[in-house]
Order: structure tokens, then C-alpha cells, then sequence
């Protein structure tokens, strides 16, 4: 009776180790050589107050996942420089009701940015105009059509932030 036991705990010991020990690791979390970037504020070019320091705060949420990765508000002696600016805002109207009031509305977002390391002067990652588009419904509350557009907003921030991250990670150098 004692033989099933010891094969059925030998296996799952067997499998536990092997999994442990696959190799996997989360591609999206740097572990290279401990590095500091510094993120400039974006030029805001759009009538959105605060845009600029809600893409700061999201950027720096997402680079600090990483524990070698380190925001830093001091360009001297930071390795990698992070620079952007918002372009423009635009919210054209995607569909209309039978009164010919909009329901509901594409805001886009068009970003530009770079990322050099400091030391060398490489151009790590460069996007001369990106867009980002989320949708929203328009309402005939004016505060609830504000908090579609807000969470619209939120939602691009989010994925601008995400992206940047992801490609910095793949661009960083390993040494």
C-alpha cells in the first residue's frame, strides 16, 4: 500500500522540480545590469492640462517593475534619457444619433519620443508620430460624457506607457 504513495509523491516532487526549473522569466521585466533613466516632462502642445504629468507618473509606474530599472529626476549621471512630446489631441465623431447629436466620439492622441543612452549617444528607440485611439460614448450629461473621456484617456495613457516600456526593454543592452 505504500509503493502508490511513494511513486504518486516522487512523481509530483518530480514534476514541482521540473517546472521550477523550465527557465521561464517574464519578458517584460528587465534583469540586466542596474540602470537609471531619466524621464523628462513632456511638452504639452494640447489644451489638456495635467496630460504631460499623467504620462509621467503612468511611465514611471510601469519602469518600476523592474528592479534594476530606476526612474531618476536628475539627468547627471543617469545611463538612458527618455524625452517626448504630446502633440495633439483630436476627437472626431464616429457615429450620430437620428438628431444629428454625436454618441460617440475617437479620441487620438499623437505622441512623439526618444530614448538615447546618455553615455554613447544611441538612439535606442525613436517615434517621430505615434498615434493611440480609444472610443468613447458622449452623453447628454456633461459630467458623464467628461468621465468617458477621461477613462478614454487613462486607457491611451496606459498603452502609450506599456508600449514604451516594452520597447525599451527589448532595446536596452544587456552588457
Amino acid at each position: 500500500m505504500k509503493t502508490p504513495r511513494l511513486i504518486t509523491s516522487t512523481f509530483t516532487a518530480f514534476l514541482l522540480l521540473f517546472l521550477a526549473s523550465c527557465g521561464y522569466h517574464n519578458p517584460y521585466v528587465y534583469s540586466g545590469p542596474e540602470k537609471s533613466i531619466y524621464i523628462t516632462e513632456w511638452k504639452n502642445r494640447t489644451s489638456e492640462l495635467g496630460l504631460d504629468s499623467q504620462i509621467y507618473r503612468s511611465l514611471a509606474r510601469w519602469f518600476q517593475k523592474s528592479g534594476s530599472l530606476h526612474v531618476t529626476k536628475n539627468r547627471a549621471g543617469s545611463d538612458l534619457i527618455l524625452a517626448g512630446e504630446i502633440v495633439s489631441i483630436s476627437l472626431p465623431s464616429l457615429s450620430y444619433r437620428s438628431n444629428r447629436d454625436a454618441a460617440e466620439v475617437k479620441l487620438t492622441l499623437r505622441v512623439r519620443y526618444i530614448l538615447k543612452d546618455i553615455a554613447t549617444g544611441k538612439v535606442l528607440v525613436e517615434a517621430p508620430s505615434d498615434y493611440y485611439t480609444e472610443s468613447y460614448l458622449t452623453s447628454s450629461s456633461s459630467a458623464v460624457e467628461e468621465e468617458n473621456k477621461k477613462q478614454a484617456l487613462e486607457t491611451i495613457i496606459k498603452d502609450l506607457s506599456q508600449k514604451i516600456y516594452q520597447r525599451t526593454l527589448v532595446q536596452i543592452p544587456k552588457l
